[in-house]
C-alpha cells in the first residue's frame, strides 16, 4: 500500500506509523530521516539540502521533492511505502501525485490522526526529560515514582524549551496553517481517512486497519 500520515505534533504519530510500517511490510519514511539518510550517502540532492541546512535556510520543495522521488525510486519502495512528514503543502501533494501517475502508481489513502488541541498542549507541556540520561516522562500518562527525579538514575527531570506552552502552541499554529488546505485537498480525492487520536493507542490501531480494510489487533 502506498500511504501518507498526518497529524499534529504529539498526535502519537510516531507509534502509529511504527505499528503500521510494521502490519503492512513497508518502508516508513520520515522527512528527516530521508534528509539524514541523502547527506550521508553523498547523493547530489542530499548535497544540496545540506548546503541549506548548514545555511540556515530551508530546503526549497523543489529540492525535497527530489530527495522524495529518489527514496520512493529505491527497491524496498516497490510494493508500497509509508510516508510520514511530507507532503506539507498542496504544492507538495500535487508534485507527488504527478510523479506516482508517471509510474502508473498513485496513493492508496491517507490517514490523518486528530486530537483536539487541548489535549495535544496536555500533552506536549506535560512531558519531563532527564537532564542526565534523557528518559522520558510525563505528568499524567508516564509519571515518575518520585516528582521531579528519573526512575533510572535520579537525575533531575526538566522541561524542553520546545515543550512550553508558548513554543507548542505555536508549532500547533503552524501545523493547523499548514495542513487544512491539506486536508481538504486528500478528502476531494476520497483518500482521506480520518482516525480520533484521542482514543487509547491500541484503539487507535485498530482504526487505523479498519480504515484500510484490514482487521488489525
Amino acid at each position: 500500500m502506498r500511504l501518507v500520515l498526518l497529524g499534529p505534533p504529539g498526535a502519537g504519530k510516531g507509534t502509529q506509523a511504527l505499528s503500521i510500517s510494521e502490519r503492512l511490510g513497508v518502508p516508513h519514511i520520515s522527512t528527516g530521516d530521508m534528509f539524514r539518510q541523502a547527506i550521508k550517502a553523498g547523493t547530489p540532492l542530499g548535497r544540496q539540502a545540506q548546503e541549506y541546512l548548514q545555511g540556515g535556510g530551508l530546503v526549497p520543495d523543489s529540492v525535497t521533492i527530489g530527495l522524495v522521488e529518489e527514496r520512493l525510486s529505491q527497491p524496498d519502495c516497490q510494493g508500497g511505502f509509508l510516508l510520514d512528514g511530507f507532503p506539507r503543502t498542496v504544492a507538495q501533494a500535487e508534485a507527488l501525485d504527478a510523479w506516482l501517475a508517471s509510474r502508473g502508481e498513485g496513493l492508496d489513502a491517507v490517514i490523518d490522526i486528530e486530537v483536539p488541541e487541548a489535549e495535544l498542549l496536555e500533552r506536549l507541556t506535560g512531558r519531563r526529560v532527564c537532564r542526565q540520561c534523557g528518559a522520558t516522562y510525563h505528568g499524567q500518562y508516564n509519571p515518575p515514582a518520585v516528582a521531579g527525579k528519573c526512575d533510572a538514575c535520579g537525575g533531575e527531570l526538566i522541561q524542553r524549551e520546545d515543550d512550553t506552552a508558548a513554543t507548542v502552541g505555536k508549532r500547533l499554529e503552524v501545523y493547523r496553517a499548514q495542513t487544512a488546505p491539506l486536508v481538504d485537498y486528500y478528502r476531494q480525492r476520497g483518500l482521506l481517512r480520518e482516525i480520533d487520536g484521542s482514543q487509547a493507542i491500541e484503539r487507535v490501531t485498530r482504526a487505523i486497519g479498519a480504515s484500510l480494510g484490514r482487521e488489525w489487533r
